[in-house]
């Protein structure tokens, strides 16, 4: 009778560990793999040579992430046929998504000396990593295989990915399949999909991401500590200048420094909802402003409130009409009015009508509604 692993009343990890200490290979199939889940088995496979006959097989199945799986349901467009170029895409993306893994959380050094050790294994091909992307490949399948005469292949079949809650606290549903045909059958299926064309070995692009990052045997210099925080910290800078587009009509007055401030300025004016420009007398500052008022009034149909010492108010009234900031000109008369008061005027005519027929205390009511 198959066991029952569910890591409630059996835990499937200890199982698992105590089949591989008296195995020479492995063969895993899984939905997800955690790069930090692997500590829980690495001291087991390190004792392996890391040849075909001596090493652990992982074939990860599920390359694109659960909201792309639904999004592709509910399409009204087939399923993406793979193809070379897609394939790419997709290894590309699974690399990406292993590298997002390593920022969350916060490093210690036990998880720092288990992704070494991954590290090692993968160059060292104890560990051998691909990545099918035939189709989405949601199984759970461990394999073992030992020098035992009765059962020389042991398999761990059920729903634990690779995982720490996977394999040892998560409920689950696991049994152990001890019958040798059966136990073949599983291997064999196993294999057809790992020798699928397009399963793609990923086991150096995996070492290379650990390489890079906190977990890197080789310490960065302070040097490329200061390049790593002047890259981010220049994030919102590059985001800006490739938001924004300046207006015509202002491109070609601003200097460079003054172009690239409006753009950046724009940028957390419509993230954050705010921004301050703040430069030494006779710079440009009022002409920058402009630029982005003009930016906004362009993109978003903004308006601009201008409020400024009683002696600038002619510039003002200069810049904004140079400008045409928060104007418009009527197509009956021609005449340019400003925007806020001829809004005022418009509310008022269509306000007068409607109160004829109310009541004083309707009116004021609604009146007070409206305030």
């Amino acid at each position: 009778m198959p066991i029952i692993f569910d890591n409630i009343e059996q835990s499937l990890l200890t199982s698992l560990r105590q089949t591989l200490a008296v195995s020479q290979r492995a063969d895993f199939c899984v939905g997800y793999f955690n790069l930090r889940g692997w500590q829980k088995l690495d001291d087991l496979i390190e004792t392996w040579q890391g040849n075909s006959g001596s090493c652990c097989r992982l074939l990860i199945g599920m390359s694109r992430l659960p909201e792309q799986e639904l999004q592709q349901q509910l399409s009204f467009y087939p399923p993406e046929e793979i193809d070379n170029a897609s394939a790419k895409r997709l290894s590309r993306q699974a690399a990406e998504h292993f590298r997002q893994q390593l920022m969350m959380g916060i490093p210690n050094n036990e998880d720092e000396a288990g992704l070494r050790r991954l590290s090692r294994q993968l160059k060292t091909k104890k560990l051998v990593v691909k990545l099918h992307l035939r189709h989405p490949l949601h199984a759970k399948l461990y394999l073992l295989y030992r020098e035992d005469v009765i059962a020389p292949l042991i398999g761990f079949l059920g729903s634990s990915n690779l995982t720490l809650p996977g394999l040892s606290y998560q409920g689950e549903l696991n049994i152990d399949v001890l019958e040798q045909d059966a136990a073949q059958k599983l291997s064999k299926w196993f294999e057809d999909r790992w020798q699928d064309r397009f399963s793609l070995d990923i086991s150096q692009e995996l070492a290379a991401i650990i390489d890079e990052s906190w977990a890197r045997e080789i310490l960065p210099t302070p040097f490329e500590v200061y390049l790593k925080m002047a890259y981010h910290l220049s994030q919102e800078a590059r985001l800006g200048l490739a938001e924004f587009n300046l207006p015509r009509d202002l491109a070609r007055e601003l200097l460079d420094f003054q172009a690239a401030a409006v753009q950046i300025a724009a940028h957390h004016l419509n993230k954050r909802g705010g921004v301050v420009i703040g430069d030494v007398v006779g710079l440009g500052k009022s002409l920058m402003a402009v630029a982005i008022a003009k930016i906004f009034q362009e993109d978003f149909a903004s308006d601009t409130l201008i409020i400024c010492p009683k002696n600038l108010v002619p510039m003002w009234e200069d810049y904004v009409a140079r400008y045409r900031l928060r104007t418009w000109t009527c197509s009956k008369c021609k005449a340019t009015h400003d925007r806020d008061i001829n809004a005022a005027i418009n509310i008022l005519a269509r306000f007068v009508p409607l109160s004829a027929d109310m009541s004083q205390e309707a009116v004021g009511s609604l009146r007070s509604s409206i305030l």
